[in-house]
Formats: C-alpha cells, sequence, structure tokens
C-alpha cells in the first residue's frame, strides 16, 4: 500500500535506484511495479494499490539478490514509502514446457 501523496515519490526511486540495483544481479529477468486499476473477479486486498513483481531465473539466485547489502539498503528506503509493512509475499515457479 503506497500512500497517494507518495505514489510519485515511490515511483521514480523504483524505477531511478531500486530496478537498476536489480538488473546488476546474476539471474534478473525482470521487476515491476503494477498498479492496481480494479479487481475483475473477487476483491483485492484492503488498501492495496500496487503489487510488486521480482523475476529471476531461480529462486537461488532471488535469494542472492534478496539477501545483499544493496536490497536492504534500496528496499528499506522504498519500503519508508508505503503506508504498511505487512503484505503478502508469493513464490511461484514457472512449470517446466
Amino acid at each position: 500500500m503506497v500512500e497517494p501523496a507518495k505514489e510519485a515519490e515511490m515511483l521514480k526511486y523504483f524505477r531511478t535506484v531500486f530496478r537498476p540495483a536489480a538488473e546488476k544481479f546474476a539471474g534478473y529477468i525482470d521487476v515491476r511495479m503494477l498498479k492496481l486499476r480494479r479487481a475483475m473477479v473477487g476483491n483485492a486486498p484492503a488498501g492495496m494499490n500496487y503489487r510488486f513483481a521480482l523475476i529471476y531465473e531461480s529462486e537461488e539466485l532471488r535469494q542472492k539478490w534478496v539477501t545483499s547489502d544493496i536490497h536492504t539498503e534500496v528496499w528499506g528506503a522504498m519500503e519508508k514509502l508505503f503506508l504498511s509493512t505487512q503484505y503478502d509475499v508469493l513464490l511461484f515457479d514457472v512449470p517446466e514446457k
């Protein structure tokens, strides 16, 4: 949940600091900040206005990124722009073809 008054600041930080840091790590594929338009079926979690999606080649490589000192720094700064740090973290695998 991003405070509406801090939305532009969060997006700028994400694009200019967070994403460039993530791109430098082995296995990086993509990272997106997705803004909720509306729930098409069912309900979005109360107050949710953004969803963060991070894609690495493997969970092992993603873990190297999320346990790095630079991730701790840049994620910590971005979290300060959130209304809450209580959020769901979901881990997905891409099934083999």
